[in-house]
């Protein structure tokens, strides 16, 4: 009999001992009741309530929370799209009756709000202004949760419009009407590049041949020079100027038949423009090689002439 009363009253001892302690784990807040009325907000550790009487109601989370909301709209310019926005909020710690008693779900609460603040915000936006303006949507959706949230002891942290989604076929538009762009600019540099290498082009060529003009006048004016000093070489050994043109014409003949047999693919035509042309062209190259000859003794006779006047000095 007495095995039974100390079993009992051991149980009673453990029931009141669990009863009487409780733990409320870190960053969390436990409600406690009293016979259905709150009497207290205790926080993490070790705490005590008096069994049977007092009663742990529920927890709240004090961490930082994320609720994606996904919204349909329409824009300005006639085009739907669906914007997700991220809420980042948390309950306040000192404000966990508001919490845990003013709303049975905040997640539902929040949502509301997004939905209304966001479209409120985006028909008066085109799609292109969405994408650029999407901060300002945030940060409408965040003043309008923090004004509203407040007074049920929740902190809006933080709100990001995280996706923009318009429909498929409006995508598949802008990504045609970017390509185009691209390709008109990429048409635009090409068409820059080939201006300026034409340009380039005929700078180069107007250089070259002005170059080329430049040496033909060089070379032209050396061989008048040639042409002057061999007449005055000519001049010297007593052959008047007739003769010595007659030699240079004759010496220029040969050095040109020279120049086309060093080719092996040339060939050289003289078509005279009447038997009488072709006659006095014999006669002129005949009378041209006389003039040589004469002019080659004559250069001689002066030549021992010089040497033989050094000999006898």
């Amino acid at each position: 009999m007495s095995i039974i009363i100390y079993s009992i009253l051991g149980f009673l001892a453990f029931v009141l001992l669990f009863g009487t302690f409780f733990i409320v784990r870190q960053q969390s807040a436990a409600v406690v009741e009293r016979f259905g009325k709150f009497i207290s907000v205790r926080h993490s550790g070790l705490q005590l309530k008096i069994p049977f009487i007092d009663r742990v109601s529920g927890r709240v989370s004090l961490r930082v929370q994320q609720l994606d909301v996904v919204v349909e709209t329409k824009t300005k310019d006639d085009v739907f799209v669906k914007i997700k926005v991220s809420v980042q909020y948390k309950v306040i710690k000192d404000k966990v009756f508001d919490a845990f008693y003013k709303l049975d779900f905040p997640q539902d609460q929040i949502t509301s709000y997004v939905f209304d603040v966001v479209r409120a915000e985006v028909p008066k936006m085109i799609l292109d202004d969405v994408f650029e303006k999407k901060d300002d949507i945030a940060i409408a959706v965040k003043s309008e949760l923090n004004d509203s949230m407040l007074n049920y002891g929740f902190d809006i942290i933080k709100t990001l419009v995280t996706d923009i989604d318009p429909d498929a076929q409006v995508k598949d538009s802008m990504n045609r009407i970017n390509a185009s762009e691209r390709e008109k600019v990429a048409a635009q540099f090409e068409g820059d590049a080939q201006r300026i290498l034409i340009v380039e082009r005929a700078k180069a060529e107007a250089e070259s041949k002005r170059l080329q003009g430049q040496g033909i006048a060089d070379q032209r004016r050396e061989i008048a020079r040639g042409l002057e000093d061999s007449v005055k070489v000519l001049n010297g050994v007593n052959i008047n100027s007739q003769e010595a043109s007659a030699l240079i014409v004759v010496t220029q003949h040969y050095d040109t038949l020279q120049s086309v047999g060093s080719a092996s693919n040339s060939n050289l035509i003289l078509m005279p423009n009447s038997p009488q042309a072709g006659s006095e062209m014999l006669n002129n190259m005949v009378a041209s090689f006389t003039a040589s000859n004469q002019i080659g003794e004559a250069m001689k006779k002066q030549r021992e002439k010089s040497e033989s006047t050094k000999k006898s000095e």
